[in-house]
């Protein structure tokens, strides 16, 4: 028996703090369209569940055109059973939005709720999920009762930690759900994918989000699938990237450039060797140590870039330094404020770097940024 497990797919999500209200309506539609290939993908490759551990939807007020779109495609594949966890963002507003739950859609209360996956082959598969909430979380670990002689997949959504913290409803306490019987803890919450083992028989994982929407969530982002044999209930877990775009941070090192062009440069070069599609989305983040007269436009750079990706940003962590030894005998204004801003015994070094830095630049008549 196959199935998917896939967490905090985030439908409808802003996307605003990257891109414009173009783009992120495109990344918006890309996100739905990922789901939606998911299925398709679960179809074609004989998957019969798809366990969705949480944050199907990023709020609770979802547009007509998504709810449709999950609704459809549920409807359109009658084979396939989804098995839906809301999460901490709810998906109580496509649930209200819809005139009647599918047949193959199957939803978890505030107490354990199981599903046998495979009945009509032996009935030895079985899902048991909850939501948490402040008043049942402290509860649900000692009540769960599973049958060690079935193939027991728990699924819940939270942060995962060794113990029960006082913040029950957002915390998954691993410790409490060990040797409990459980062969695969299918969690939801965090955003990038982490298995371990969970006791001697089992283990607990997280199959991260089905795309990157901020570059919190760089790299490869997809589902897992797993493939139980129902004979004698040993399982093979692959994870399958299956996203759009991937986002990646970059660091870039521009010590020795002398202007802007040539770090335009030393980026390109950065990017080609890294391999990154032209369909991604990345941040540069400039790094090493510039002398304080370098002209450096970080405008200017992402103008020359930002055609060659969906979307780029560039952060700018260089560090100034001064060659003070080149002013000593400048007679100029400029010669004589780096001299006296040398002689202050207030500022440490990067302080007096960055002040000279400015001063320059105002003394030059350029834009200071």
């Amino acid at each position: 028996m196959k199935l998917i497990h896939c967490a905090d797919v985030h439908l409808d999500s802003k996307l605003l703090a990257n891109l414009d209200e173009r783009k992120a309506k495109l990344r918006r539609e890309e996100i739905l369209n990922t789901f939606l290939r998911m299925v398709d993908y679960a179809a074609e490759n004989d998957v019969e569940a798809i366990l969705i551990a949480g944050d199907l939807f990023d709020t609770a007020r979802v547009q007509a055109g998504v709810r449709h779109g999950v609704e459809n495609t549920i409807l359109k594949h009658p084979d396939i059973d989804f098995y839906l966890l809301k999460g901490n963002h709810s998906a109580a507003g496509f649930l209200d939005g819809l005139a009647e739950l599918p047949g193959n859609l199957y939803l978890f209360d505030t107490e354990w709720t199981s599903f046998v996956l495979n009945p009509e082959s032996g009935g030895n598969i079985v899902l048991t999920g909850a939501e948490l909430t402040g008043e049942s979380a402290g509860l649900l670990y000692s009540s769960l009762v599973l049958d060690y002689d079935k193939f027991n997949i728990v699924m819940l959504h939270g942060q995962q930690q060794n113990y029960l913290g006082k913040n029950k409803a957002e915390t998954i306490a691993l410790g409490e759900l060990k040797n409990k019987g459980i062969d695969y803890l299918a969690l939801g919450h965090v955003h990038e994918y982490h298995m371990e083992e969970l006791d001697k028989r089992g283990r607990w994982c997280y199959p991260g989000c089905l795309e990157g929407r901020g570059f919190d969530e760089c790299g490869e982002h997809g589902f897992v699938l797993l493939d139980i044999e129902e004979e004698s209930l040993k399982c093979e877990y692959t994870r399958v990237p299956f996203a759009t775009r991937m986002l990646h941070t970059v660091p870039v090192d521009v010590s020795g450039c002398s202007n802007s062009s040539d770090m335009v440069d030393v980026v390109t070069d950065v990017l080609a060797e890294a391999q990154i599609s032209h369909k991604d989305m990345v941040k540069v983040v400039l790094t090493g140590r510039l002398d304080v007269t370098v002209e450096k436009n970080i405008d200017f750079m992402i103008k020359k870039l930002e055609d060659s990706y969906f979307f780029l940003k560039i952060y700018d962590e260089t560090g100034l330094v001064v060659d003070f030894d080149s002013f000593l005998l400048d007679e100029s204004l400029k010669g004589e404020f780096v001299r006296q801003v040398k002689a202050d015994e207030t500022m440490d070094e990067e302080t007096k770097a960055a002040v000279i830095r400015y001063g320059l630049q105002a003394l030059a008549g350029e834009v200071i940024e």
